[in-house]
């Protein structure tokens, strides 16, 4: 019985270390979307067309998913409502990731690839630990 409550008392502290440790990477992840979004809307769709190879169309839609990815990261939880979006709307943001990942290898620049790379995998942990270590309720 003594090492059941022992092994309970332990998750508890674990638990909220790693809610923190999400809610700061959801926090992050979000500023960068907010960021990352706001200038492609910003941006005249021709200089960012030119620039990237891409469709000015593709760009703004882009911009729009990663800008709702970010409100989705973080709203959930806030207003505690429907928290299961915050999964989805990371799960979004991962395959953004993947596709600048690709964009930017097939570019030639593999090591500026790494950053998008690194993104996503924090996208991907935040998605995966919402939806089955750390759910917000």
């Amino acid at each position: 019985m003594e090492s059941v409550a022992a092994s309970e008392g332990d998750h508890q502290p674990t638990s909220r270390r790693l809610n923190v440790v999400l809610w700061i990477s959801q926090g992050l992840l979000a500023l960068l979307f907010l960021f990352a979004g706001g200038v492609k809307l910003i941006v005249p769709i021709a200089a960012m067309a030119k620039q990237v190879g891409l469709p000015g169309w593709f760009l703004r839609f882009i911009a729009v998913a990663e800008v709702l990815g970010a409100i989705g990261l973080i709203l959930p939880g806030i207003t505690r409502i429907r928290t299961g979006l915050t999964s989805l709307a990371a799960s979004g943001l991962v395959i953004i990731m993947i596709g600048a990942t690709c964009v930017t290898v097939a570019a030639g620049s593999i090591l500026q690839a790494l950053f998008p790379l690194i993104v996503g995998l924090l996208a991907a942990f935040v998605a995966y630990a919402r939806a089955r270590l750390a759910p917000l309720r």
